[in-house]
């Protein structure tokens, strides 16, 4: 009886051992791949209107797609990701999170160096009184031709330092469904024809660098079909109070756009998923704690509200021959 216990105290000794790693951490812990989300508002959640809160303006949230992804695939998260966020903020404040045991990335960035917030606010005021159709052609001329190389430096940067990661670069939604229902926006059909073709633009050349590096490409652009601003179910703001949340996705456009398009380039879960459970803000904020010093140097990119009281909107009324008080009090009413 005795040998037999102790024979049984062995192999259940041996099962233990195979089960747990030197230093008695956890397997599941152990092998918990890591995912870094690089990029932009797009990817660390603005609009979704509650953040995390980590010192910064980064506007982090819970509600984001890398939080869903990571809770859903079992990641380990680090959520670099930072409203405002340029190329080179990326190159200088997010890559030195990349390492040769990173096993994801998604990076979405670009929208920023293109000027899309400033072309939007121009575009947002009365015909009269701004040149959409110029800020629109200096937007895709910076597509067309700084962009390219700038996407593709960066790219080899992320490979360079996860060399052995598997990168999805994300894109962005025609922000316009036909519809601008906002009361102090001047959107016009053309113009949000125009800005729809501008996002296709940037798209297709974020494919073709991500294609040029072997890197998956995440168009959200079909899931948004019927959710734009405007829509009887909305999945991106328009203009809001406060004014960083405008046309950035909300909570079901991170969930119900974002999160399934992305979660189709990476490996599924290895057990089934539980909803749409989150990366706890605590943690994220933990582990963003020692970026903090640099993500400070990231600068939110804002649509500004049409000022149509401003001396230069007056003189564009002016030489447009508007009489602007009674524009104004036709379109109040």
């Amino acid at each position: 009886m005795r040998r037999s216990a102790l024979a049984g105290l062995g192999t259940l000794a041996l099962a233990a051992g195979l089960l747990a790693p030197a230093g008695g951490t956890p397997p599941a812990a152990a092998a918990a791949p890591s995912y870094v989300a690089l990029g932009d508002s797009y990817s660390s959640g603005t609009g979704t209107r509650s953040y995390v809160a980590d010192g910064t303006d980064c506007l982090r949230s819970t509600s984001a797609f890398p939080s869903l992804l990571a809770a859903q695939r079992g990641y380990a998260l680090d959520f670099r990701a930072c409203s405002g966020a340029t190329i080179p903020d990326v190159t200088a404040a997010q890559l030195g999170a990349l390492g040769s045991t990173t096993s994801y990335v998604t990076v979405s960035v670009g929208g920023n160096d293109a000027g899309f917030a400033d072309v939007l606010t121009k575009c947002a005021l009365p015909w009269w009184a701004a040149s959409c159709d110029k800020a629109v052609d200096g937007a895709q001329s910076f597509i067309n031709t700084t962009l390219p190389g700038r996407l593709s430096s960066l790219y080899a940067d992320v490979r360079s330092r996860a060399a052995n990661a598997r990168v999805v670069v994300v894109g962005y939604p025609r922000i316009f469904g036909g519809e601008d229902c906002n009361a102090a926006t001047f959107f016009s059909g053309a113009e949000m024809t125009r800005l729809n073709a501008t996002a296709d633009l940037m798209n297709r050349r974020l494919r073709e660098a991500a294609a040029a590096r072997g890197f998956a490409f995440a168009d959200p652009t079909g899931r948004f079909v019927g959710h734009a601003v405007c829509a009887d179910a909305e999945w991106l703001n328009g203009l809001s109070n406060p004014v960083v949340e405008s046309f950035h996705p909300n909570k079901a456009g991170q969930a119900s756009g974002y999160l399934p398009t992305v979660a189709a380039q990476v490996p599924a879960a290895k057990s089934a998923g539980t909803g749409l459970v989150r990366v706890p803000a605590r943690d994220i904020a933990a582990s963003q704690a020692q970026y903090a010093a640099l993500d400070r140097g990231i600068e939110p990119q804002v649509v500004r509200v049409p000022d149509l009281t401003s001396p230069a909107v007056r003189r564009a009324a002016d030489r447009a021959g508007i009489d602007l008080d009674r524009w104004v009090a036709r379109h109040a009413g």
